[in-house]
């Protein structure tokens, strides 16, 4: 059974908004809505700042208080992916509220939505329409526990970090600190 995982490449994420749209079009995302968003984070006083450009998105955490704070059991996780369940769900944002991340709204039909990691694609073989899409080639996914996957090459060969790790949550999604080769991910990246 895979246990799924993304990385962006920090050095060379430009915040294009490309994956963002990729994601809206794919997974019929209302306008005002959306499952991924760029991110700028700006650090340090100037004239020495330091910015962090990156996609950001669920970060389908292995201990994900989104599931345990649902009510109905709507909130679950397949092959580490965090997913909702809209037929089960009710709409009462529980969810919503525990997620540290701010990666689920309520979505008009009165359901909450997330990223899925394009979930529909994956029995198919396809990557998720972000990764699949990002011009700079920042985005990677795979199975975390295959070694061979282009995740687990990123995260062998690269620094990385996690958001808010002292929340306890541990995500698998990962952003990578140092420049990636593309040669250091062979083959397993189409």
């Amino acid at each position: 059974m895979a246990r799924y995982g993304m990385s962006i490449n920090l050095t060379t994420c430009v915040a294009c908004d490309a994956c963002v749209v990729a994601c809206k079009m794919e997974n019929n995302v209302p306008d005002g809505y959306a499952r991924d968003w760029t991110e700028e984070v700006v650090r340090d006083n100037y004239p020495n700042l330091k910015a962090e450009l990156y996609s950001s998105r669920c970060q389908h955490c292995e201990n994900a208080p989104c599931v345990s704070a649902c009510p109905t059991k709507a909130s679950h996780i397949v092959n580490g992916i965090v997913l909702v369940d809209k037929e089960l769900c009710v709409g009462c944002e529980h969810c919503i509220s525990a997620c540290p991340y701010g990666a689920r709204y309520l979505h008009p039909d009165k359901y909450v939505d997330k990223c899925t990691f394009c979930h529909h694609r994956l029995d198919t073989g396809r990557l998720p329409a972000c990764v699949e899409i990002c011009p700079t080639r920042s985005l990677v996914f795979g199975d975390l526990d295959d070694p061979k996957s282009a995740v687990s090459k990123a995260l062998k060969k690269r620094d990385y970090k996690v958001l808010k790790p002292l929340k306890g949550t541990v995500p698998k999604y990962f952003l990578i600190k140092s420049i990636i080769k593309r040669e250091d991910l062979s083959d397993d990246t189409e």
